[in-house]
């Protein structure tokens, strides 16, 4: 198991039981994440990013698909199981009131580790699959 494998795994077990303390101790303090809903950049943003989704969606977790590691990067494939029970920011600033509805949502992070931290997690996702899924039309 490479380094960066081993923390992403442990940023992935720190998310699926919302421990936002376990979660910040595998990303640098400078770290840097990019998502569909935007940048965020150090342990205030991310929280403050993760804090809000997991608002929306309070059983959300990450159900790892496929995983590949090349040096210091780690790859998932994974869906993002949840149900939507908050109000949910899209990243046209569009706030969606809680629909009830569950989503499981395709998603890949490209994680890249240095000196046993997360320094960048690129997060995708399909926008539009996941308005389907909650019932919100696009435009």
């Amino acid at each position: 198991m490479t380094d960066a494998r081993e923390v992403r795994d442990k940023y992935t077990a720190a998310f699926n039981v919302h421990d936002m303390d376990a979660l910040l101790r595998t990303v640098s303090p400078i770290g840097v994440t990019v998502s569909p809903e935007g940048l965020s950049q150090g342990h205030e943003e991310l929280a403050s990013y993760i804090g809000q989704f997991w608002e929306a969606f309070p059983d959300v977790h990450a159900m790892v698909v496929e995983s590949f590691d090349a040096g210091d990067v780690a790859i998932d494939e994974l869906l993002m199981v949840g149900t939507h029970k908050g109000p949910y920011m899209m990243s046209d600033g569009q706030v969606i009131t809680p629909t009830g509805r569950p989503v499981s949502l395709r998603c890949c992070y490209v994680c890249t580790v240095e000196n046993g931290l997360i320094v960048s997690l690129r997060l995708y996702f399909d926008q539009l699959e996941l308005r389907a899924q909650l019932g919100v039309p696009c435009g």
